[in-house]
């Protein structure tokens, strides 16, 4: 069973619909079809038994699944870390969009074992961006090699989602400063696949004014330049509903040596550069996983007899498969479209693509236990699996709820939704969508002009409409070419007829709510 999507069909979306000119379609193929042919021979065996086996603490060292450290070498070895970074360090050098295409099949494989890497091609992007001259020298090779592993170190208990709230602190010291405090939900923030780990660090030096304003961003080694430990260690592993073989750390920073990257008190700007890299990643990971269940609910269905013949002949198991293939297309066309974009048009749809994915890769997965009937709720199928590994896409990398809130604040509100109706009058030239998207303009304007906790009560209806719609969208740019590949053509016309109609729903639920939806005290 194929576990991903065509490498050439991907390579036709990227190159014929989205606009992509950086390669050629048959070179863009050819990187797809290594990612998927390295994803389905190395990492899809190991996701079962990885999810059985788990990740576990043990005398302070993190034990892995059987066959993780192997894998890695591999990955690494066949240069898959390095995609989108600079050749001068390493790199192919290629667009973060065919790094992102390429990490489709690779997380579709093994969720749990993607996580790693994607992290790590996250922090080379952000050194990229925001290192110095010296600090790219000494620290993007091993990353890019994959001798080093990066993470992303933001959550504390006490803070949550809310970073302005953090108490992590840093003080400077004759060899950097040293870090002290506790991060919890840190991925892979401990293991042995490679030699070292760079964590990117939030934390406040003690002049910081309060607030986000007064963090900044530093770089942490697990091992110092002269081979010795570092004061940092992971004090626990959290028990989890899926992603087993992902190591999930309460990291303890105990004085530990870093190094400060961009400005001080400038730090989460800078991190946003990771940030934002990761929610697309854990876009992917949600067209991923949605395109893994329906190959798995599709491959069942076809042998799977009932009522005298396979189930796949029944009309209402078509639908849900034909649902979930048309949400992968919708939902890989929509982050693969948002990775390319520019400027502002950018920034509005990360958010949008994050958020809508992570969503639809839970509603695909929920389906395709639902196709394997009661077979799909015991573990053995695998069915269950996607559905516990896809859970935890619409809460991390910022809550989905988060990003309706940055979609309304930054991209509709911040300038007056200039940004957002332009991208609808893009989409209403098409006769097909031009009800609408005026439906959705409309929809925007109510909240511009509504009180702030009323827009608030009404941001994620509005991103699901946003987000159907420009998904939509794609789908009937794919059917304007007469040589769509077959499956593409029928998924994107399954999506124009079976998903796009919840745009305009999403859009008429916007409403004043109910006073006790708004009100401060306790519902209950």
């Amino acid at each position: 069973m194929s576990v991903t999507v065509p490498p050439a069909e991907t390579a036709w979306i990227m190159t014929r619909v989205l606009g992509f000119e950086a390669m050629e379609q048959a070179d863009l193929a050819q990187v797809l079809e290594a990612a998927a042919t390295f994803a389905e021979g190395v990492l899809a065996p190991l996701d079962r038994p990885g999810d059985r086996a788990g990740a576990h603490l043990k005398d302070g060292r993190v034990v892995l699944p059987e066959g993780f450290a192997a894998a890695f070498r591999a990955y690494a070895e066949g240069g898959w870390m390095g995609v989108s970074a600079a050749a001068g360090h390493g790199g192919m050098g290629l667009h973060e969009a065919v790094a992102l295409a390429a990490f489709e099949p690779m997380s579709s494989a093994n969720m749990a074992f993607g996580l790693c890497p994607l992290l790590t091609q996250d922090a080379i992007l952000l050194l990229e961006q925001h290192g110095t001259t010296d600090q790219q020298a000494r620290l993007l090779g091993p990353l890019v090699a994959g001798r080093w592993t990066g993470t992303m170190c933001l959550t504390e208990p006490q803070a949550g989602s809310d970073l302005g709230m953090l108490r992590s602190r840093a003080e400077p010291a004759a060899d950097g400063y040293r870090l002290t405090g506790q991060k919890i939900f840190i991925t892979y923030g401990e293991h042995e696949m490679a030699e070292n780990i760079l964590h990117m660090v939030l934390a406040r030096l003690p002049d910081a004014p309060p607030g986000t304003a007064g963090i900044s961003l530093f770089a942490v080694p697990r091992i110092l330049p002269d081979g010795t430990r570092n004061a940092v260690r992971a004090l626990s592993l959290e028990a989890k509903l899926g992603i087993h073989a992902s190591p999930t750390c309460v990291m303890a920073f105990e004085g530990a040596q870093g190094e400060l990257l961009g400005e001080a008190h400038r730090g989460l700007p800078a991190m946003f550069a990771m940030m934002n890299a990761a929610r697309l990643g854990v876009a992917m990971q949600g067209v991923a996983v949605a395109e893994r269940a329906f190959r798995r609910a599709t491959d069942f269905a076809a042998q799977r007899v009932q009522g005298g013949g396979p189930i796949l002949a029944h009309p209402d198991v078509r639908r849900m498969l034909l649902t979930m293939r048309a949400l992968a297309l919708g939902g890989r066309m929509l982050a693969l479209g948002a990775s390319l974009a520019e400027g502002a048009r950018r920034a509005l749809l990360i958010p949008v693509a994050k958020a809508w994915c992570a969503d639809a890769g839970v509603e695909a997965a929920s389906l395709g236990v639902q196709v394997h009937g009661g077979m799909g709720f015991v573990e053995e199928t695998g069915a269950a699996q996607h559905l516990r590994d896809a859970r935890i896409t619409p809460i991390y990398e910022g809550a989905n709820g988060i990003h309706a809130l940055t979609l309304l604040r930054r991209g509709l509100l911040r300038d007056q939704g200039r940004t957002v109706s332009a991208l609808l009058a893009e989409i209403a030239s098409v006769p097909a969508l031009a009800a609408t998207a005026r439906e959705v303009d409309e929809a925007g304007r109510f909240l511009r002009l509504a009180e702030p906790r009323v827009a608030e009560a009404n941001a994620t209806p509005f991103l699901e409409a946003l987000g159907t719609l420009v998904a939509g969208w794609h789908c009937a740019r794919l059917l304007a070419h007469a040589d769509a590949p077959p499956p593409a053509a029928d998924a994107a016309r399954a999506f124009l007829a079976l998903v796009l109609p919840r745009a305009r729903h999403a859009a008429a639920m916007l409403s004043d709510p109910p006073p006790a939806l708004l009100a401060t005290s306790p519902l209950l």
